[in-house]
């Protein structure tokens, strides 16, 4: 497991040391010496890091947007940081969405590590050479990425392998970046209110458990072995072989794959493929993951996408996937009906069903502003709607109102975008949208089939019976308790001791002004029958109540002006 240390001051250690100073020196290039000064990160950091030289952002970085130079920061930052901006790219419901889009332009390029530590990380993994897994390897790699790097291997003369080996080291680095990650994120939450609201702490713990898993490529293999079952019956798709024993935790061996990438036009038509049966498997591809199986590859841009023989598909990296269970994918299918319908109402409830949110949407507002975006976007002709557009303005009217669209569920919309942007390439007449529309059909239905209904009643008749198992149990030590005297009720009403205390008040000042009323009365009687001891001819009796009664009187006036209520 990835270890994170507890919050606190920063390690002493020399990696610490210079790592911080380094992070601190690369967002003082870029512009946030703001953040730092208000984070008031001198209480924090021992001594050393003060020796950090105040730099002047370059003006041409100066005139970068604030979203700009946050890409730049972490792409400097190196891979664990790239990461983590490639990790909220997909998350609309931590990131605002201008700073999403902005994410999502992330670059990876990390050079590659000598064969030396190839051989060593092998050697550690299996117990023995690499010449004695492999037949052969070579020194080269053909792929490097931040977290490892792949090259060409065979296991036997007819199986030509790809073999990703992890970068070395990279497990102490990630550990040491996201304590300085996750040091800085409990200042800002502790200094920054606006910050405070993202919940950074939590940010940087999610993207740890995510990296741990990427760290982790048995996790990688399980999962193209989970799609390979999706697909195995399917002839138009091919999912590349693993290979298990010449695989671990930081090596994996699979199939290597020759093929075209799905978005260079000129080699596919070289290669005297149909362009058009290509556009409609990836999309098929695509709808059968969503709408049939809820498993699906999250990241299929043009590079992970591979063209062979006989037009057919070929995904890779399965490094980020993504899951969708029924119960959302039924939403969705019905939220998409209650659009093509025009049934607006249906339509906001649905989709407050669909988001997370902590204070209750507007519903009426949000029908409006759903019908308004329905007709600038889908009321187009079909060749005229610009999908990264729409989904953009859609996350923006989400966070309007204060929804949270699930981190699968934005994966599923951003993996729709990559196949339509790859379609259009190789067929810009397809139409995305209609293709779609037999899987949401068909998924529409799918819950009404007879062994859909026997399967829920199924679930149902279990429950049920669960339920008569420990409901005499629960009876019987219910009523054990009320017998014995001791089962009691505390029954708690919010605003229950405020409205009390309002009553009180109000029945206070209804009796202080009946005794002023009876004050005055009883006063003018005196007077008007002249009870002694008299003073000037007056009452003394009755002008001590009329003096009381005014007293009072002023009295409960300035306590209701007090409380601002006449």
């Amino acid at each position: 497991m990835l270890s994170i240390k507890k919050i606190g001051r920063v390690s002493t250690r020399y990696r610490h040391l210079m790592r911080y100073r380094q992070v601190i020196g690369i967002l003082l290039k870029y512009g946030f010496e703001n953040i730092i000064d208000v984070m008031n990160i001198d209480r924090y950091i021992e001594s050393g890091l003060q020796l950090i030289p105040f730099v002047n952002p370059h003006e041409r970085v100066a005139k970068l947007s604030k979203n700009q130079r946050i890409r730049m920061t972490l792409e400097e930052l190196g891979p664990t940081f790239i990461k983590m901006g490639q990790v909220l790219s997909s998350r609309p419901d931590l990131i605002p969405v201008n700073l999403l889009t902005e994410l999502t332009k992330l670059q990876d390029h990390v050079p590659p590590f000598e064969f030396e530590h190839v051989k060593t990380i092998i050697a550690s993994e299996f117990g023995k050479p690499h010449n004695e897994i492999f037949e052969s390897i070579e020194e080269v790699p053909f792929a490097s990425a931040s977290i490892g790097q792949v090259h060409r291997a065979r296991i036997s003369s007819n199986d030509q392998i790809a073999v990703k080996i992890q970068r070395p080291g990279i497990r102490k680095i990630i550990e040491t970046d996201l304590e300085i990650m996750l040091h800085l994120a409990s200042i800002a939450e502790n200094n920054i209110e606006e910050v405070a609201l993202f919940k950074p702490v939590k940010i940087v713990e999610e993207f740890a458990k995510t990296l741990e898993k990427e760290l982790d490529y048995s996790v990688e293999a399980s999962n193209i072995k989970k799609m390979a079952e999706q697909f195995k019956k399917d002839k138009t798709i091919h999912i590349p072989k693993v290979y298990s024993d010449e695989s671990s935790e930081r090596v994996l061996s699979m199939e290597y794959i020759q093929g075209i990438k799905a978005d260079d036009v000129d080699a596919i038509k070289s290669a005297g493929l149909d362009r058009k049966l290509i556009t409609r498997r990836g999309a098929d591809f695509i709808m059968k993951q969503v709408f049939e199986h809820g498993f699906f590859h999250a990241d299929p841009h043009p590079g992970n996408i591979f063209v062979m023989e006989k037009n057919c598909i070929c995904p890779v990296d399965f490094g980020m996937t993504g899951f969708v269970d029924q119960l959302t994918r039924e939403i969705f299918v019905d939220l998409i009906h209650s659009i093509a319908t025009n049934n607006f109402k249906l339509t906001a409830r649905l989709l407050c069903e669909l988001a997370e949110y902590d204070i209750q949407p507007d519903l009426p507002r949000l029908e409006k502003d759903v019908s308004l975006f329905v007709s600038l976007h889908l009321s187009k002709v079909l060749k005229e709607i610009k999908t990264a557009k729409m989904v953009t303005q859609f996350l923006e009217l989400c966070s309007t109102h204060n929804l949270k669209i699930p981190p699968d569920f934005f994966l599923m919309i951003k993996a729709f975008i990559s196949i339509e942007g790859v379609a259009k390439k190789l067929d810009p007449d397809f139409d995305m949208i209609s293709h779609a529309v037999p899987y949401v059909t068909a998924a529409k239905y799918r819950k009404f089939t007879v062994s859909r209904i026997v399967e829920e009643l199924m679930g149902m008749a279990r429950e049920s019976y669960k339920l008569l198992q420990i409901f005499p149990t629960d009876a019987v030590e219910i009523m054990r308790l009320v017998k014995s005297g001791r089962l009691s009720f505390n029954i708690k009403i919010d605003g229950l001791d405020k409205l009390l205390h309002t009553q009180d008040q109000t029945s206070n000042r209804i009796s202080f002004s009946i005794i002023i009323a009876a004050l005055i009365l009883g006063s003018a009687i005196l007077i008007n029958t002249k009870v002694p001891p008299m003073l000037f001819g007056v009452s003394v009796i009755g002008i001590a109540g009329f003096i009381a009664a005014a007293v009072m009187g002023f009295w409960l006036l300035f306590a209701i002006i007090k409380k601002g209520r006449l």
